[in-house]
């Protein structure tokens, strides 16, 4: 992968927010899901990350739709994740 931006070191400091509930389902994400994403999987959730946190809080919880439905099947897989970590 060429894509600085899509490096795993990269993505898992942006998957660090400052706001707990968001990290308890980004942080494992990007630690131990993100590397066997697919490309596509992996463009996806880095410009999930460029979202605000509010909003990123709001989608995660299921209180909102995402700004863009695309972003609909990343934030299933981080759910997914999370789930099956219980």
């Amino acid at each position: 992968m060429t894509d600085p931006e899509l490096q795993q070191s990269k993505i898992f400091w942006h998957s660090r927010r400052g706001m707990l509930e968001l990290d308890l389902l980004l942080v494992p994400f990007a630690n131990e899901a993100y590397e066997g994403l697919s490309l596509d999987d992996k463009r996806l959730y880095r410009d999930f990350l460029a979202e605000e946190d509010q909003d990123l809080f709001s989608w995660l919880m299921r209180r909102a739709e995402p700004s863009e439905s695309r972003f609909q099947s990343i934030i299933d897989q981080i759910l997914a994740h999370k789930a099956s970590a219980l």
